[in-house]
């Protein structure tokens, strides 16, 4: 399932006339900027399962390059962006610490794609994303959150660095600014629908191999 419906006590309600909502994952390493990216975009206010960073942690999070970082997200992030009255989009930020990796099974649950963000300075943190939305085919795109706002490598270099395949959308955007979010977004599921569209092209023409050649 990639779409939910709303829950509705109407039972006589069409079915196209319920709310339909859309599922996307933002991912990728500690520190790689996914709940500032989640609040960048959200028309609501974010939900947010922060914590402050503590000694606890020295050792356990990987904080090398994130001297400054004082939160730390432990559970999600959760945003709503709304295309229009029968339609939403829901943002899940999964957590980028590898002790809290056993919720990304149900975060990721019916989720229509993901965005890994990556930084190049930090390139490895990510990687657990990528091995994690290939294994279960879920479609995504790379992201590379520009944070100086400086583009220090180009697309193919970071696409050969994190040795993905040439079919995934590798792009650099600014998780602070709500219209680069938005292209990210846009990408993310135009991406996804277009594996979609292939895939049953490929069902409709095995059926029609399928069928018996007329005498």
């Amino acid at each position: 399932m990639i779409r939910g419906k709303s829950p509705t006590t109407a039972s006589s309600v069409p079915e196209d006339d319920l709310p339909q909502g859309v599922k996307i994952l933002v991912s990728g390493g500690f520190g790689t900027g996914k709940t500032t990216l989640v609040s960048a975009i959200s028309e609501i206010v974010p939900f947010h399962t922060e914590e402050n960073l503590t000694r606890s942690s020295v050792g356990v999070d990987d904080t090398e390059g994130l001297e400054l970082k004082s939160h730390t997200t432990v559970a999600m992030d959760f945003g709503r962006i709304t295309i229009h009255d029968k339609l939403s989009v829901f943002l899940f930020g999964t957590p980028g610490q590898d002790r809290f990796w056993f919720m990304w099974d149900e975060l990721a649950s019916g989720a229509l794609c993901a965005v890994v963000l990556a930084d190049t300075r930090r390139l490895a943190v990510s990687f657990p994303a990528i091995d994690y939305f290939e294994r279960y085919t879920v479609p995504f795109v790379v992201a590379v959150n520009t944070f100086d706002g400086v583009r220090t490598h180009d697309p193919d270099t970071v696409r050969r660095a994190l040795d993905i395949d040439r079919s995934v959308p590798v792009m650099f955007c600014d998780a602070r600014q709500r219209e680069s979010v938005k292209q990210v977004m846009v990408t993310a599921v135009a991406h996804a629908l277009a594996l979609e569209e292939t895939a049953d092209d490929r069902v409709r023409r095995r059926s029609r191999a399928d069928l018996p050649s007329a005498r």
